[in-house]
């Protein structure tokens, strides 16, 4: 995996996943196809069949409760509606293994200094159809500006699930790995002045990178050495608390593409004004975000492979291109 998006690399990388699923799956006596070892709740089975066959006695009824489980996957599987999209992945309905994600992400949250109150909310919901449509325009904008992104996502998202409430912005996770979760508001304008599909696309892209490291990290070329010792968390450019190395990694490649978009997007055609000031100001702050992530990632280099040194010089560059940018565009706009 590098910086640019790579849909035939991609596609490799989960044909190798789905063989993974498959033959964990099997272990627990559970048979699927190769289509259906490609769908997040079968991969939510395939980990916890995992769990299961690591106990010393992992017990006929355990087992048995997966099988059950993939039954309901399949009927759930089954039962959803042709996708509304000019890709496979589908505007998620509420489903069991979905809120389960929810449920994980929010009992990883750091608590607040201070924060004694009720814990945030935040759950799956289903799509409105005005919701459905801002999406199509959304993938008509990514396959106009950014072809190779549109081709990349096409083949790695599997379910798009919609969350309400405050507590998550979006997330993804890899136990139930094609899915990606993105916060009902981020489909309309923003206080910033960005348009919803704009912000929708920014957030898919977001989503689909976190998605495509981790498919990359297991099924492709590692971009971390194997840690040696006590590995300290670090700071990084999203998150307000601090992550592990592999967490500021895949950041800045999130940051960099997400640069790359708003590239894209200021170099075509954008007849608002207003739209056009907003997508140029939030270029500049994630090109400042993504040249923080990159100095950071830098001072840890010798934790990284030769690939991943690889993806931060690619990273680096993307930074420095956008951070020039946006100076010349800020000396323009003075001139003005």
């Amino acid at each position: 995996m590098r910086i640019a998006p790579d849909a035939h690399q991609s596609a490799e990388e989960r044909t190798i996943l789905a063989r993974m699923t498959r033959s964990g799956l099997a272990r627990a006596g559970l048979t699927v196809t190769a289509a259906e070892a490609g769908h997040p709740a079968v991969a939510e089975i395939a980990h916890l069949a995992q769990a299961v066959l690591r106990a010393e006695a992992p017990g006929g009824e355990r087992l048995a409760r997966l099988g059950r489980m993939l039954d309901r996957a399949r009927a759930g599987i089954a039962a959803a509606p042709p996708s509304a999209l000019p890709w496979p992945a589908e505007p998620a309905a509420p489903a069991p293994h979905l809120e389960r994600s929810v449920v994980r992400a929010r009992n990883s949250l750091p608590r607040q200094d201070g924060d004694t109150g009720t814990p945030l909310e935040s759950t799956v919901v289903a799509w409105y159809e005005r919701e459905v449509e801002t999406l199509c325009e959304t993938v008509a904008l990514l396959a106009a500006v950014w072809p190779e992104a549109h081709a990349e996502l096409g083949g790695i998202l599997a379910q798009i699930a919609l969350l309400a409430g405050p507590a998550i912005d979006g997330f993804t996770d890899f136990t139930v790995h094609g899915a990606v979760f993105v916060r009902r508001d981020r489909l309309g304008p923003g206080p910033d002045a960005l348009p919803g599909p704009v912000r929708l696309a920014e957030a898919l892209v977001h989503e689909g990178t976190h998605t495509r490291c981790n498919a990359a990290s297991v099924a492709a070329q590692p971009f971390l050495r194997p840690a040696r010792g006590d590995v300290g968390l670090v700071a990084t450019p999203l998150r307000v608390d601090a992550r592990p190395l592999t967490g500021l990694f895949q950041q800045v490649v999130v940051l960099a593409r997400s640069v790359l978009l708003y590239r894209r997007l200021l170099d075509g055609d954008m007849r608002d004004p207003g739209t056009a000031t907003a997508v140029r100001s939030r270029h500049a702050q994630l090109a400042r975000s993504a040249t923080e992530g990159v100095r950071t990632l830098a001072d840890h280099r010798d934790a990284l492979t030769d690939h991943g040194l690889a993806v931060l010089e690619e990273a680096t560059t993307v930074a420095r291109e956008s951070d020039r940018e946006s100076a010349r565009e800020s000396t323009r706009e003075s001139a003005r």
